[in-house]
């Protein structure tokens, strides 16, 4: 009978062994959520080369930022996995994570860089990574006047690979506050020649008579997005309508106008003087 309660006990050991351990690593990993990585290229020319990053994750059937997250950036070559930096995403589960010289990246043998952007995991959320593959472009544009009409020319051109790319989509626009002010058709594409030529209509305001004007290539599969930016002087200079230093009922406390001052000053005074009248008045009939 205690032969039979050992290997009872043996037995319910070793069953143990082989299949605890894998109950609690699947519940460990059940409880982890998958984290969703989106990663733009984005290249300013004579400016900032960067890739912008968003970090999401589906949790309880909703859409969430994840924030916090420490991210590596890799450039991808032959096999290889070279460390370009890291970056950590904010409260709103967003990163940029800047080039400093694409130059300096290293392609593959078609002219492409290939970038990765990967998340070890952690206790809460499983790895993840996501690669970005661009070629490398550029846009020269300028302001030229034909005619009394002013225009935007631009050519897109593959660096690399020295040639003109045509029948590309690039977008004219306007910098304003919150959402750009498009020229031209809703589509300009390029000719054989790698070039625009759209025209700027007159009378669009801009401080100082000065239009931010940009020529953008959007969200291109091969080129990532790349920008353009011209400031023309060809706007109309927006009118100066502050104000700021003026008394007004909208303005900040010290500008507060001088009638509500005296107005105001008057009902205290007065309020405060019948009140005065009406105790002394009661302090005579107490002591008649």
């Amino acid at each position: 009978m205690k032969s039979r309660g050992i290997v009872h006990i043996i037995f319910l050991i070793v069953l143990g062994t082989f299949l605890v351990p894998g109950n609690i690593l699947h519940a460990q990993d059940a409880k982890k959520n998958r984290i969703r990585i989106k990663a733009d290229y984005i290249k300013v020319m004579d400016g900032e080369i960067y890739l912008n990053i968003k970090t999401t994750s589906r949790i309880d059937k909703q859409n969430i930022d994840v924030p916090n997250l420490d991210l590596a950036v890799y450039n991808e070559v032959d096999d290889e996995e070279i460390l370009l930096g890291n970056t950590k995403t904010d409260l709103k589960g967003d990163a940029k994570f800047e080039i400093d010289n694409l130059n300096t990246v290293k392609s593959d043998s078609t002219d492409t860089y290939n970038l990765a952007v990967s998340f070890e995991g952690n206790d809460n959320f499983k790895p993840a990574s996501r690669n970005v593959s661009i070629k490398n472009a550029a846009i020269r544009a300028e302001l030229v006047r034909k005619d009394s009409v002013n225009y935007i020319k631009a050519t897109l051109t593959d660096i690399n690979a020295d040639s003109l790319l045509a029948e590309q989509s690039l977008l004219i626009q306007v910098q304003r506050l919150f959402s750009p002010l498009k020229i031209g058709e809703e589509f300009n594409f390029t000719d054989e020649n790698g070039t625009i030529f759209v025209p700027v209509e007159d009378g669009i305001p801009g401080l100082n008579g000065i239009l931010n004007i940009e020529v953008v290539l959007e969200d291109s599969d091969d080129y990532g997005t790349v920008k353009a930016i011209i400031n023309a002087p060809i706007g109309k200079p927006i009118v100066e309508e502050s104000t700021f230093d003026q008394r007004t009922l909208w303005s900040p406390r010290g500008k507060t106008p001088i009638f509500i001052l005296f107005f105001t000053g008057g009902l205290i005074f007065g309020t405060w003087g019948l009140i005065i009248y009406l105790i002394a008045n009661l302090y005579k009939i107490s002591k008649n």
